[in-house]
């Protein structure tokens, strides 16, 4: 549960600083050929760039996902007790009722 935890920390970190920094390499002039650009361009190219690298951490966290075993997760056999008396309950609830007893009660 843990290393689920800290990737999820991570990539919202990274989800997080990324747009900042390309917003801030873009406005202070570190990103070659930024000076050459007007400042609307400027400001739009940067913007979708940010946007493209939140897509990306977004891809990177949902294959990181992926990839994690499916065989180490077991559910809570206490949850599915209780589910499995839920859905057995609806079912004779719904097998004993005729539509009028089901029709909404105001």
């Amino acid at each position: 549960m843990a290393g689920v935890v800290n990737k999820f920390f991570i990539t919202s970190l990274i989800m997080w600083a990324a747009p900042i920094a390309i917003l801030y390499a873009f406005n202070h002039n570190l990103i070659p050929g930024v000076t050459d650009m007007s400042p609307h361009s400027m400001t739009l190219v940067s913007g979708f760039v940010a946007v493209i690298s939140v897509n990306v951490v977004i891809a990177f966290y949902i294959c990181l996902a992926m990839k994690e075993p499916s065989d180490k997760h077991e559910p809570d056999p206490k949850f599915l007790a209780e589910a499995k008396a839920s859905v057995k309950q609806l079912g004779q609830n719904q097998d004993g009722d005729s539509s009028d007893t089901r029709a909404k009660k105001e």
